[in-house]
């Protein structure tokens, strides 16, 4: 059987069923139905969300699994969780390079440097 696409091939706009079948007794419902949210998702896009369930959401086993980066992985689940309706919280991108100069010219602690890194 073939798997149902959740976008037109043509226009890239949301798909409807308009007919269901039961293949054991043949029983058919008609009408218009919307696929859930996870039939939207690209191939890629499903295979990652399976992996991190498989993973049960450990980013360093998806890394193994995937033989991709940490900050490839984190990219590709933000673009899933957009991909979902929801909003993606954008962290602000640590500059290391400015924090170490600030370590070294006695600008900041090394518990605040630390800290910063770990962030």
């Amino acid at each position: 059987m073939k798997e149902v696409i959740g976008r037109c091939p043509v226009c890239g706009e949301k798909m409807v069923v308009t007919r269901m079948e039961c293949p054991q007794c043949g029983t058919a419902i008609e009408g218009k139905f919307e696929l859930c949210k996870f039939c939207y998702l690209s191939k890629e896009q499903r295979e990652l969300l399976e992996v991190f369930i498989k993973t049960r959401g450990n980013i360093r086993e998806m890394e193994k699994e995937l033989n991709l980066s940490y900050p490839t992985i984190r990219n590709k689940l933000d673009n899933l969780i957009a991909a979902l309706g929801y909003e993606v919280e954008r962290r602000p991108t640590v500059d290391k390079k400015e924090i170490l100069q600030k370590l070294e010219s006695g600008e900041i602690s090394v518990q605040e440097a630390l800290k910063l890194l770990k962030d």
